[in-house]
Formats: C-alpha cells, sequence, structure tokens
C-alpha cells in the first residue's frame, strides 16, 4: 500500500509540472519564431499593461486549476483502485466473524492488503478445524460417558431389588470399581484436550480387563438371559490404555447385546507380533448395505452412529485397529500390539 501510495503521489505531482512547464517550453518555441515573442508573446503584448498583467494572470490561473483537476483526478482513481480491495477485505472479515468457514484469499496486487487477507483465510481455516473438533470431542465424551453410566446405574439396579447382604456387598464393589473407570475416562478426556506431544506407551494386561467387562456386563446380559464367553489365550499383556482398551471391547459387548443374539464370544489369541481379540455373536449380523461404512460416524442402525466409529479411533490412538472381519454373523477383531512385557 505504501508503494501504491508513493506511485499515487509521483504520479499527480509529476502531472501537475508536466501541465505547468508545457507554456513555458511552448513559450521558448514560439519565441524562437518570427519576431521572437512568437504568437503567444504577441497575444500578451498588444494592448496596455493591465490587459497585458491580466492576461498574465488569467493564464497562470487557468494553468493552476488544470494542474489541480489533474492531481484530483489522480488522486480519485487512485483512492478508487484502493477501496475497492479494502471493502473486499472488510467483507472477508465481516464473514468470518459471522462463522463462515470458506473465506477465498484476496488478490488485489496490494502486498499488505492481500497479506492480511491470507491471515484471514488461514484463521478461518484454523477456526473451522477447532470447531469441528470440538464437537467431535462432545460427541465422543458423551458417548464414552454413556456406556459407563449405563453400566454402573445396572448395579445400583441390582443393589436396591435384592435384600442379600453378600449380593449388595459384591454388587456394590463392582459399582466401585464402575465409579473408578468412569472416573479414569473423565481424566482420559481431560487430558486428550491438553495432550501435545507423543506420550509414552502404556501396557494393559488383557485377561484385567476382559474379565472387569465381564463382571460390568453380566447383569445386562442375564437380564436379557444371555451370556459372555470369554476363551483363548491367557497372559496376554498388550500395548494399549487400559481406559481405551476398555472403552473399546465395551462398545463391541454393547453393540452385541443390542443387535446381536445367543451367547457372545469372546476370543483372545496372538497372531504374529499382534495379538487379536474377536467379539462374535449369533444374531444375523451387519446388513451388507452398511457393512462397507460400519465404522463412519453416523452410520447405524439405531442408537447415535458414534460408538463404532469412535472405537476405532481409540484403536488407532493406541497403534491397533479394529476391523470388521466377517459382516454375517457378526465378527469384530481389534488387533494390539503385544507388549515386550508379556
Amino acid at each position: 500500500m505504501r508503494q501504491q501510495l508513493i506511485r499515487s503521489t509521483v504520479l499527480a505531482v509529476g502531472l501537475a509540472i508536466v501541465i505547468t512547464m508545457a507554456p513555458v517550453g511552448f513559450a521558448i518555441w514560439n519565441a524562437s519564431v518570427g519576431d521572437g515573442r512568437g504568437v503567444v508573446g504577441r497575444w500578451l503584448a498588444e494592448g496596455t499593461p493591465g490587459q497585458t498583467s491580466m492576461r498574465l494572470v488569467a493564464v497562470v490561473v487557468a494553468l493552476a486549476v488544470l494542474a489541480l483537476a489533474a492531481g484530483v483526478f489522480v488522486a480519485i482513481r487512485q483512492a478508487h483502485q484502493m477501496s475497492q480491495p479494502m471493502r473486499a477485505l472488510a467483507d472477508r472479515a465481516e464473514r468470518l466473524g459471522a462463522g463462515e468457514s470458506r473465506i477465498q484469499p484476496l488478490h488485489s496486487g496490494i502486498a499488505e492488503l492481500d497479506q492480511v487477507s491470507e491471515v484471514l483465510s488461514r484463521s478461518a481455516q484454523r477456526l473451522t478445524k477447532s470447531l469441528a473438533s470440538e464437537r467431535d470431542f462432545a460427541a465422543d465424551a458423551s458417548h464414552q460417558l454413556r456406556t459407563p453410566l449405563t453400566a454402573l446405574l445396572m448395579r445400583l439396579e441390582e443393589i436396591s431389588v435384592t435384600d442379600d447382604l453378600d449380593v449388595v456387598q459384591e454388587e456394590a464393589t463392582i459399582a466401585i470399581a464402575q465409579v473408578e473407570r468412569l472416573t479414569r475416562v473423565v481424566d482420559d478426556l481431560m487430558a486428550r484436550t491438553r495432550r501435545g506431544g507423543d506420550e509414552p506407551k502404556a501396557t494393559v494386561s488383557l485377561d484385567s480387563v476382559i474379565a472387569a467387562l465381564q463382571r460390568e456386563w453380566q447383569p445386562a446380559f442375564e437380564q436379557a438371559r444371555r451370556s459372555v464367553h470369554v476363551h483363548g489365550e491367557r497372559g496376554l499383556v498388550v500395548q494399549a490404555k487400559p481406559v481405551d482398551l476398555s472403552q473399546v471391547l465395551s462398545t463391541l459387548l454393547e453393540n452385541a447385546l443390542a443387535h446381536g443374539r445367543g451367547t457372545v464370544d469372546v476370543h483372545a489369541r496372538r497372531s504374529g507380533p499382534s495379538v487379536v481379540v474377536e467379539v462374535s455373536d449369533q444374531g444375523e449380523g451387519v446388513p451388507s448395505t452398511i457393512a462397507p461404512h460400519i465404522f463412519e460416524r453416523s452410520v447405524t442402525t439405531t442408537g447415535t452412529g458414534l460408538g463404532l466409529a469412535l472405537a476405532r479411533d481409540l484403536a488407532e490412538s493406541n497403534g491397533g485397529r479394529l476391523e470388521l472381519i466377517q459382516a454375517q454373523p457378526a465378527i469384530f477383531a481389534l488387533f494390539l500390539s503385544e507388549s515386550d512385557a508379556a
């Protein structure tokens, strides 16, 4: 913009100088013609000295007015050329303030304005990503909290309908463990928002996580007259955070309870350097139209459509992956790296 102002000022001053000096040059040229005064010189010399003075003043005033008009014209033209991109930049800033996420950069030829426009465009992109991340976080948090809260509610219902103190003590112990798990889920969610770099890889005993989940979901499956059968290799230790692994397997058990039938089979085994946990049931499985998109958000037969998408994200964040290896009947496989401490 500074260069643009300098150019417009130089142009206006130069034009005024040209207009002012042109008659001088013309007079010099006329002086070399005829009697040495030329046409302009003779016109100024005709009549009385007063008339000559008036004519000279008129010429000077006319030249000044012409130079002023030329300068104003150049200034208006340059101001118009600069005001258009500034209005466009102000419009982009207003749209960004209104929440619009697609702000195209401005190409005005004025370096300063184009630089501000680039900053606005990048800010819009960052704002869009931030808002999308916050929406996903809110949705994921609600889903992660819903599962342990549901299991906890089932335990409290069991306590409320029994008079057996031994059952009450057992259910209360499990409920306390579920509250502790819920606390860890909240802590993990809060830590995820503050996480800036890579964290050291956590390890956990697969047996302990599966056993805790089996106790947690037992009342729900018993109420549905179903059961969970756990088998396979024992003593496996995997690279995953306990909260994340528990959430992934809880999602698979919850889906099997809601959409499947019969016994739910949980099978753990080694597969090369990985540990595979397969969860299956005896239901009809996943419809062929949904199977290719089963891990996409909002793709579901019922519910929120967040569970499997979130479960896959959690698996990947721990260096593993979650796959649907068979649609009918449904078999989900969770692949995790085996810990060196195993």
